[in-house]
C-alpha cells in the first residue's frame, strides 16, 4: 500500500517506479480522487463552521424573540448538503483506497530491469552437482518405483495436482519439516508458531493477496480463505498493533500446509510434486525496524541457504528482475536447488523484503525515535525456509542410487531413527 502524500510530493517519481512494473502512469487518477476528496472535506468543514455559527444565532434570536425561521431553514439546507458531501468524500476515499490497493510495491534501485526470469541475476553458487555413473531419474520416477509416491490414488481422492506419500517418503517429508523447524528455532532465533489455516478477508488483504489475486486462493463457503502460505497469519499477528521499538526485530516461523489454486499454471509441471494445490512449507517472517530491513533480508536468505547446505544440496542465489519480482516485494532473492533428474536449477525458496508495504495495509506500527514517542510503520520480510515438498524432491534426486534407493542425508538420520537408506 502506498501513501498518497508521497505520491503527491513527487508524482513523476511514482509513475516512473510503476513504469518499472510495466504499469501506465497512475498518479493522475489517484491524485484527482484525492484532490476532490480534500476539496469536499474543506467545504464540509466550512459548512460545519457556518452551522455552528447559525446555532448560536438561532439560540440568541429565540432568547430575544427574533424570528429565526430563515436561519433554521439555512441550517437545515446546510445539513442536507453536509450529508451529501460526507457521502461523496467517503466514496472518493474508498475509490482511491481500492486504486492504491491494486498497485504493486516500488522496486529497490538495485533490482535489475527485465521482463521475466531470463533477466534474473545469479549472485552466488554453492556446491557441485554430483556426477552420476548412471542416468539420474526424476523424483516421480523414483517415488513410483519405490511404491511410496501415488498420484493415481491422490487423483481418486482429490483430483489433479495432489500426491499421496507413504512409508519411507512420508516419513522423510516429515523429517525435513522437523529438521527445518529445529534449525530455525534453535540456531536462527525464530519463534515457532502453530497458526490457523483459515483466515479472514482482512488477513489476506493485509499481505496483499486481496483484492487482485483472489483467483490464486481457495475460499470456503463461509467466506474465509485457506492460507497460500503461513506468511499470511504470521505477518498479520502484528496487524493494528503499535509495538515498542525495543521488541524489534520479531522473527517467527511455522510449518504449515499451504493451498493454492495454481491459476494460470495449466501445462506447467503437470507430472510429480513440483506444483501442487496442497504442499507443506516452513515459512520465515521478520518484523523489523526500517533501518534494519536490508540486513534482515540478507540474514533471512542465509537462514534458508543453511537448510540446503546442511542437506548437501547444490544451489544458487538469484536476484529477481523487475518482471519476475512479486507485487508485494521491493527486492527478492530466490534460491534455486539443482535437480539432476531435470538437469536444471529450480526454485525452492523465495526471500522478499516488503518494507512498509504490508505494514500500511495492516496498520502495523512501532513507537520509538529520539523522543520515544514517534510512531512509524514497521518493515516486514518473508521467506521460505524452505518448501518441504521441493526439498523432498531435491533430496530424492540428488541422493538417489542406481538401484532406485534414496540415501538419507546424514543431518536427517536422527529424525528417522538412524535409517540411512529408503528402499522399497
Amino acid at each position: 500500500m502506498h501513501d498518497v502524500k508521497q505520491i503527491r510530493a513527487d508524482a513523476a517519481a511514482f509513475d516512473a517506479a510503476m513504469a518499472r512494473r510495466k504499469l501506465a502512469a497512475v498518479s493522475g487518477t489517484i491524485l484527482a480522487l484525492d484532490t476532490e476528496r480534500r476539496a469536499a472535506l474543506t467545504v464540509l468543514q466550512d459548512h460545519q463552521s457556518r452551522r455552528n455559527a447559525l446555532a448560536k444565532e438561532v439560540g440568541q434570536g429565540r432568547r430575544t424573540g427574533i424570528d429565526t425561521s430563515a436561519l433554521e431553514a439555512e441550517a437545515t439546507a446546510l445539513r442536507a448538503e453536509m450529508e451529501a458531501l460526507e457521502g461523496r468524500a467517503s466514496a472518493l476515499e474508498a475509490e482511491a483506497h481500492l486504486a492504491l490497493a491494486k498497485l504493486p510495491n516500488i522496486l529497490d534501485a538495485d533490482v535489475p530491469d527485465g521482463d521475466d526470469e531470463h533477466a534474473n541475476v545469479e549472485l552466488k553458487r554453492w556446491g557441485t552437482p554430483r556426477e552420476f555413473t548412471f542416468f539420474p531419474k526424476q523424483h516421480f520416477e523414483l517415488g513410483e518405483q519405490l511404491g511410496m509416491m501415488d498420484f493415481e490414488l491422490a487423483a481418486k481422492l482429490a483430483g489433479a495436482r495432489f500426491t499421496v506419500l507413504r512409508g519411507g517418503l512420508a516419513r522423510l517429508e516429515r523429517a525435513l519439516g522437523q529438521f527445518m523447524l529445529d534449525l530455525h528455532t534453535n540456531e536462527h532465533g525464530y519463534t515457532e508458531h502453530a497458526v490457523p489455516y483459515l483466515v479472514n478477508d482482512a488477513a489476506v488483504f493485509g499481505t496483499n493477496q486481496l483484492p487482485k489475486f483472489a483467483e490464486d486462493l481457495f475460499r470456503t463457503t463461509d467466506g474465509r480463505w485457506l492460507i497460500p502460505t503461513a506468511e499470511v497469519p504470521l505477518t498479520n499477528m502484528v496487524a493494528g498493533e503499535i509495538l515498542p521499538e525495543a521488541s524489534l526485530p520479531r522473527r517467527v516461523t511455522a510449518l504449515t500446509d499451504c493451498f493454492r489454486s495454481e491459476a494460470g499454471a495449466a501445462g506447467r509441471d503437470t507430472r510429480g510434486m513440483m506444483r501442487q494445490h496442497q504442499f507443506r512449507k516452513v515459512e520465515l517472517v521478520s518484523i523489523v525496524h526500517p533501518d534494519s530491513s536490508d540486513a534482515e533480508h540478507e540474514r533471512m536468505t542465509f537462514c534458508a541457504e543453511r537448510v540446503l547446505e546442511l542437506l548437501e544440496l547444490p544451489y544458487r542465489r538469484m536476484l529477481l528482475c523487475s518482471g519476475d519480482t512479486g507485487p508485494s516485494s521491493t527486492k527478492t532473492f530466490d534460491l534455486e536447488v539443482w535437480l539432476p533428474g531435470q538437469g536444471a536449477f529450480r526454485e525452492i525458496s523465495s526471500c522478499s523484503n516488503v518494507r512498509a508495504f504490508q505494514a500500511r495495509r495492516m496498520n502495523a506500527r512501532f513507537r520509538g525515535g529520539a523522543d520515544g514517542k514517534t510512531v512509524s510503520f514497521v518493515n516486514t520480510l518473508n521467506g521460505s525456509g524452505v518448501a518441504v515438498g521441493r526439498a523432498l524432491i531435491a533430496v530424492m534426486e540428488n541422493w538417489q542410487q542406481a538401484d532406485g534407493a534414496v540415501t538419507v542425508p546424514p543431518v536427517l538420520r536422527p529424525y528417522l531413527g538412524g535409517i540411512e537408506t529408503i528402499v522399497r
